[in-house]
């Protein structure tokens, strides 16, 4: 009930019902912790804090309703008060637990300070603080944007020794990390060491390949090789591919993508559409991109207002324009 309510922004009958439920004999501190929770994980981090942090609070407040809230503030990019938060847990004498430090860890690197992240993996080793694959993986990817890929490589063997067993998230930000940095080679390796591993590869360990490749049958045959392996690709897969055949001016590839698409039954959407209409317009195949908004347009997806075509978007009618 807190979830529904929580996600449907009624906050007064979210602690209503907690409230409530004290005519039950449940009304204890995990009810209260999943209610900060439901509010926190909805973006009512405010209403979660007054909740918390008032006069009229049912119960003190402890390392794991710090770390949620903390957790609130990362979701809505509140910087200021992540480190607010983070602060005031060592002034108020609040133990930072595992998760205290995997929170921060990755607010910090998400706000643009990477070798911070660093610093506090550092703090958490000399404290003793035994790393679960959370936050390695948290680790990896700050490293691995602060010192580079081989820094990141080292974290991971680390990680090994110490007994972590590294998970596809794990491998999907090395592997992103190899491809940014142009060593294809090496992110294949990786690639396919990881069924020997037991980690099978996700649509989004293909994703990091589709984003740094430059050559289109080099593509198509990953494309291949993710199909038969059993990923099913996602609509933003085909979106992706869509878009950089089309910025090259290939459009075999761009059409060959599109058959596969609707043979896999995947419906394109709207930035499926678009892209394919973008290729053909910069190709000079104005009739058929014309044939392909008008379909799109009769499916009720919206197009992009394109001169060429004499298009407007969905919502707008020409008899209005006046």
């Amino acid at each position: 009930m807190f979830k529904r309510y929580a996600a449907a922004h009624m906050v007064n009958e979210a602690i209503s019902c907690f409230n409530r439920m004290n005519e039950f004999g449940l009304k204890d501190e995990t009810s209260f912790s999943n209610l900060v929770d439901a509010l926190c994980d909805n973006k009512h981090v405010i209403e979660a804090e007054e909740l918390c942090m008032g006069k009229d609070s049912p119960f003190q407040v402890n390392t794991k309703l710090y770390n949620i809230m903390m957790r609130g503030w990362l979701k809505m990019s509140w910087w200021g008060k992540c480190r607010e938060f983070w602060e005031s847990m060592e002034q108020k004498g609040i133990q930072r637990d595992l998760h205290s430090y995997t929170i921060y860890m990755d607010i910090v690197c998400k706000s643009g300070k990477p070798w911070k992240t660093v610093m506090l993996y550092k703090e958490m080793k000399k404290k003793g603080i035994q790393l679960d694959v959370v936050a390695y993986n948290t680790v990896i990817h700050a490293i691995g944007l602060y010192e580079g890929v081989d820094m990141s490589m080292r974290i991971y063997r680390e990680m090994i020794e110490s007994g972590c067993k590294p998970n596809i998230a794990t491998y999907n930000t090395i592997i992103k990390l190899l491809c940014q940095s142009g060593r294809l080679r090496h992110a294949y390796a990786m690639l396919n060491q990881m069924p020997e591993k037991g980690c099978f590869p996700d649509v989004i360990t293909y994703h990091c390949f589709f984003g740094s490749l430059v050559k289109p049958k080099e593509m198509l045959k990953l494309f291949d090789r993710m199909v038969e392996s059993g990923v099913r690709p996602r609509i933003d897969t085909y979106v992706m591919l869509l878009r950089k055949f089309g910025r090259w001016g290939f459009l075999r590839p761009v059409f060959i993508v599109w058959k596969k698409m609707e043979e896999h039954g995947c419906s394109p959407d709207a930035f499926a559409y678009n892209a394919l209409i973008d290729a053909l317009i910069q190709k000079g195949e104005v009739d058929m991109a014309r044939k392909y908004d008008e379909e799109m347009l009769a499916q009720g997806l919206s197009a992009k207002p394109r001169k060429v075509l004499g298009t407007k978007p969905l919502s707008v009618k020409s008899d209005d324009c006046q």
